[in-house]
């Protein structure tokens, strides 16, 4: 089996409820592939939303959303709302910080927003706020380390 390459850049999303938003989740990125998919926008005020709409296995044993889920989830948004600012770099995440401010339900769809806070030469620094129905769920703040030019990355396995 060939493996595919898929560009760094998120695709669009031309079917389901998140038609219209792109994703990294559909090969691009093997984690949010499995545990996803995540989307993200850009609003007409130049923002940038993600969301997800987790299912049952994304609960955890009591019923509520995994904190592992949502911690996925808040990493992807975070490199959502710094995209424009990474440009064509690569970056990982380098410290993430959250609190849990009340419990999520599978069958709901979560939104965030955010914003950087702060880029320097090699650094970016953000934090946004995961809601679910207007009801925040999880506040965070992170730092992403540029680590290079981004390049293809391999994709799904291809017959």
């Amino acid at each position: 089996m060939a493996e595919q390459a898929i560009p760094f850049a998120p695709v669009d999303v031309t079917e389901g409820p998140f038609a219209g938003w792109k994703t990294w989740g559909y090969g691009g990125d093997p984690f949010e592939t499995l545990t996803g998919p995540f989307f993200l926008r850009v609003g007409a005020d130049g923002a940038v939303e993600a969301a997800t709409l987790p299912g049952p296995a994304h609960r955890n044993g009591a019923g509520p959303l995994h904190g592992g889920f949502l911690m996925t989830f808040a990493d992807f948004a975070i490199f959502a709302i710094a995209w424009r600012e990474l440009g064509q770099q690569s970056a990982v995440t380098v410290s993430l910080t959250s609190e849990f401010l009340s419990a999520g339900v599978a069958g709901e769809a979560l939104h965030c927003t955010g914003e950087v806070t702060r880029a320097t030469r090699s650094l970016i620094f953000a934090r946004g706020l995961v809601t679910q129905q207007g009801r925040p769920v999880l506040a965070f703040t992170g730092i992403l380390k540029k680590t290079g030019p981004a390049a293809t990355q391999p994709g799904p396995q291809a017959p």
